[in-house]
């Protein structure tokens, strides 16, 4: 029995892919400019009230162009803030001085702006548009991998609205706009690794290239960058060992070199800024926080980063839910999907599991499963797992914030496992794996909406 053919439709009918192959000629930048434009809507759509509450390193632009590494503090305007170290004159006298705790590129980003806007300065609305550029970033280091145009899309959609970087976007004060600003340089760095992948030793002959590989140096060194915002993301170097193209040395040597200019001057400028190698504000921050928030739980007795901590912030990254059916205020109260007096549900400050906020990191398992012996994997989760347990050692986890924001620092050396993990996916599978994504999505817009809801 023939096959008939509805009325209206021609014999020649289009196939069912052929918008599929349109989509395939339209240029890549033009995609990714798409993405980024979209993405810097929703972020912008997502908080319109964007108030400088937590600005300290708009504060520390503000010291630098007046001559100072130290800001004004305490005065109006950062008072409140319980994160900076008073500085101290003979005597223990206090000077109206006091010293940040956090690594000093964001503030030199953010410095062309406070030089025209000074205090004015819109850091949340700069910390969006640079989350936009970072999800930008991660569609570029994704094309250095051979997958599919979808699944470079999909895991870029992944990167930008299915983690905390939305979320991040969305909030934009002092310890986001740090993310933000180490985001794009870690993407940038594995994406340069990745298109030297395979590549040829040089053969030998005179001149430095024979030891070096130019790009590996520029790919080191923008680790090190990302390290002067966000100081875990130094230990993705060791995405190094296994991608990139070479011999071994070879790679160790570049990224070494590379890296070794920032940290140098980060420790210079540390030890400038301060008298010593290290901030002491960290240490400071540390017993603050410790007398402080007896809730959760620090031990003073215990370094600022000490593997004691990692059990409970394992469980914290991995485990932890949200608050379901909490009190109600007044108890008689009827409960709503965003009440914050009676809710459901409610986020939990302190962190929430990743796994239950961003579940298409689960699309790591099939790329483990399938492509273990593939240096992409391999040096994907030794770096990402490196980066990880320095977060892990760390006192605090990063509260007050809906998921686990620290995820943000391995996020650039696991994203490539889990885009290979999609696209190694078919059918069934693969629909699965996108639903993943858009269950990740939908569940971090219910935490921006909350974030609202709460004021965080």
């Amino acid at each position: 029995m023939e096959r008939s053919i509805p009325r209206g439709r021609p014999l020649t009918a289009r196939p069912a892919r052929e918008p599929l192959r349109r989509l395939d000629a339209v240029p890549t930048v033009v995609i990714g400019g798409a993405v980024v434009v979209l993405l810097l809507a929703v972020y912008c759509l997502s908080n319109l009230d964007r108030e400088n509450i937590y600005r300290h390193f708009v504060w520390q632009g503000m010291a630098w162009l007046q001559g100072h590494a130290t800001i004004p503090y305490p005065v109006p305007g950062n008072d409140y803030y319980n994160d900076v170290m008073p500085v101290l004159g003979p005597g223990g006298a206090e000077t109206g001085r006091g010293l940040l705790p956090f690594p000093p590129l964001p503030a030199l980003v953010l410095l062309p702006f406070v030089a025209v806007w000074g205090l004015g300065t819109d850091a949340q609305l700069l910390t969006a548009i640079g989350a936009a550029l970072a999800a930008g970033v991660g569609f570029w280091m994704l094309g250095g991998l051979e997958i599919r145009r979808s699944t470079r899309v999909a895991m870029t959609v992944f990167l930008g609205l299915g983690t905390v970087l939305w979320y991040t976007a969305a909030i934009g004060s002092t310890w986001w706009t740090a993310h933000v600003v180490a985001l794009p340089l870690a993407l940038a760095a594995v994406g340069i690794a990745l298109r030297r992948e395979g590549a040829l030793e040089p053969s030998p002959k005179p001149g430095i290239r024979r030891f070096v590989d130019p790009s590996l140096v520029a790919a080191g060194f923008l680790v090190g960058l990302a390290a002067a915002a966000r100081m875990p993301v130094v230990l993705g170097a060791a995405y190094f060992l296994f991608v990139g193209g070479g011999s071994l040395r070879r790679r160790v040597t570049s990224v070494a070199l590379g890296a070794s200019i920032p940290l140098i001057a980060l420790v210079g400028y540390t030890y400038v800024a301060t008298g010593s190698l290290f901030n002491p504000a960290y240490e400071y921050l540390y017993r603050q926080e410790v007398a402080g928030y007896p809730e959760l739980g620090y031990n003073g007795a215990w370094s600022i980063e000490d593997p004691r901590y990692v059990p409970r912030n394992l469980a914290l990254m991995l485990l932890q839910p949200p608050d379901l059916m909490p009190p109600c205020t007044p108890p008689d109260a009827a409960r709503g999907l965003f009440d914050s007096a009676c809710p459901y549900l409610v986020p939990d400050a302190v962190g929430m599991s990743v796994l239950l906020t961003s579940p298409a990191w689960l699309l790591v398992i099939p790329a483990i499963r399938r492509r273990w012996s593939d240096p992409v994997v391999v040096g994907g989760v030794v770096a990402a797992g490196l980066v990880a347990l320095l977060d892990l050692m760390h006192f605090s986890q990063g509260w007050v914030q809906f998921g686990y924001r620290f995820s943000l620092d391995w996020a650039p050396f696991l994203l490539p496992v889990a885009a290979l993990g999609l696209d190694g996916l078919s059918g069934r599978w693969r629909r699965v794996g996108l639903a993943l994504i858009a269950i990740s999505a939908l569940v971090q817009l219910w935490g921006v909406i909350w974030r609202g809801v709460l004021g965080w």
